[in-house]
């Protein structure tokens, strides 16, 4: 099933997300909806937050990177109550985007190694470091389940130029090809 994503400015993504069981409802069945999901907005990762679930929870397949970024061809993956334990390197900037601010992509800067202790579909612990593009992309969907959208990480002459940008995504006036949740209206007194 496909679920609407969650656009900037809805509460759930400033939320650091929690982490779950094994026992968690209907878990096996949520992962294939956020495949489902990211692969129909053409995305290379998805986390719970973003389809409105504050759960420590990403997916990721790196494909559509495979031609710039030979080292990505097959990494497809599940993400459990992820926790990057380092990051480490001279920071680079690479143009980002996000299913949850669509029509907007900005430079962040991030550190090119990780290591990242998370548990799979199956539950079972792994402790693993990636660099490059597989760094980042991972960095990106951790983001989510600690509050954070990219642009927070742009800078605050950048973030001041994006304001109506970012008002627009927030209030709905944009253009998806996927459904969006946008967040409630604030009614003023």
């Amino acid at each position: 099933m496909i679920l609407p994503v969650v656009a900037y400015g809805h509460p759930t993504l400033k939320k650091r997300a929690v982490e779950i069981e094994q026992d968690y409802p209907d878990l096996n069945e949520f992962i294939e909806n956020m495949w489902e999901t990211m692969y129909k907005a053409v995305g290379v990762g998805l986390a719970a937050p973003q389809v409105n679930k504050g759960i420590r929870l990403f997916v990721i397949d790196a494909a559509p990177y495979k031609d710039e970024f030979p080292e990505v061809e097959g990494f497809k993956k599940v993400f459990i109550n992820a926790e990057i334990l380092e990051e480490t390197g001279e920071e680079w900037e690479y143009n980002e985007a996000c299913l949850s601010v669509p029509g907007l992509a900005e430079y962040v800067s991030r550190k090119p190694k990780i290591k990242i202790k998370y548990q799979d579909e199956n539950f079972e612990e792994h402790i693993e470091e990636y660099d490059g593009m597989l760094a980042r992309i991972i960095q990106h969907e951790y983001d989510h389940i600690e509050g954070v959208v990219f642009v927070e990480r742009v800078s605050n002459m950048k973030k001041l130029l994006l304001k109506n940008k970012l008002k627009d995504i927030s209030t709905g006036k944009v253009n998806a090809s996927y459904k969006m949740i946008f967040a409630p209206v604030k009614r003023k007194r």
